[in-house]
């Protein structure tokens, strides 16, 4: 029997998923009986909590107002459970970071933090994009670069420096810049925006400030891994976390340019939900990975 608890809990995951099935393969339940569940929940409150169509699931405004109440009993009842038992974080864990990042800085550390709270399960989702937490049913995201409105909680976990680079083969035809100037007539691989839809410009730090300069590409490409290669084959200069340039930088396969003017670091943040409470278990994931990259060699 799926007591009223169960069923707030299953109603919550409804929503935020969007999907009567997936919400139903979060719980490990048949999708059967998660309509069955909803469907009686509806009949006790006496009124529809949910506009269901082939594609989506939607809640009313009455199941809007209950979402709201049972997010915040749920996470009142999470924390006083975790206060009985000694404040151990537990539970399903969904957290996504993109790949490099995860396997350069979080992976090596990783087995501290399983040990460190064994009532743990994490999912790992390797992504670029902000994902939509709540109908995607992600816990926390990590991101670098600068957000636009999310609607989310952010934590600032770290600054990423930046440097310019190219081939070698690159800057033996277009000679190496050492000034700003001198960026005339060389090209950049164009690292597509996903908000603008248009190639970002390179920009350096100077003393009077930054300065963006935009250059011609004969390729534009929106992923970071594709610039990258595309730089290293010699189509132009790219601007990138120093890390992920680290061995290519260390082996000659690229070179860097214009130190004196390096460009902007990328912020580097955790993204949650607003419209709950921050969970004993996201808490302390979060805590862990901003103490992972500010001891990081960044």
């Amino acid at each position: 029997m799926y007591g009223r608890f169960d069923a707030m809990q299953l109603f919550v995951r409804v929503v935020e998923r969007g999907s009567f099935t997936a919400a139903a393969a979060d719980m490990n339940l048949p999708r059967s009986t998660a309509t069955d569940v909803i469907q009686r929940l509806e009949r006790d409150l006496d009124c529809r909590l949910l506009d269901r169509t082939t594609r989506h699931v939607s809640p009313t405004p009455d199941g809007e107002a209950y979402y709201r109440r049972c997010v915040a009993i749920l996470a009142d009842v999470e924390e006083a459970e975790g206060a009985l038992r000694g404040h151990e974080p537990s539970g399903h864990l969904r957290v996504d970071v993109p790949g490099r990042l995860t396997r350069t800085f979080l992976l090596p550390q990783l087995p501290d933090f399983m040990a460190r709270y064994p009532k743990i399960d994490l999912q790992l989702g390797q992504g670029e994009r902000l994902v939509d937490l709540v109908r995607e049913g992600v816990d926390c995201v990590i991101r670098a670069g600068v957000p636009g409105d999310s609607g989310m909680i952010m934590r600032k976990l770290a600054e990423i420096p930046e440097v310019t680079c190219a081939s070698p083969d690159y800057l033996a035809a277009h000679g190496a810049p050492e000034s700003l100037e001198e960026l005339s007539g060389h090209l950049m691989v164009g690292f597509l925006s996903s908000r603008t839809g248009s190639a970002m410009p390179l920009d350096f730090r100077t003393p009077e400030g930054v300065r963006e300069v935009m250059l011609p590409s004969r390729i534009i490409a929106n992923d970071a891994e594709t610039v990258h290669h595309l730089a290293r084959l010699g189509f132009g200069l790219i601007q990138a976390p120093r890390y992920r340039l680290a061995e290519d930088l260390a082996n000659g396969a690229l070179v860097q340019v214009l130190p004196q003017f390096p460009p902007t670091a990328l912020p580097l943040a955790a993204y949650y939900p607003q419209n709950r409470q921050l969970s004993p278990r996201v808490r302390v994931f979060v805590e862990w990975a901003a103490n992972v990259f500010t001891e990081a060699d960044l």
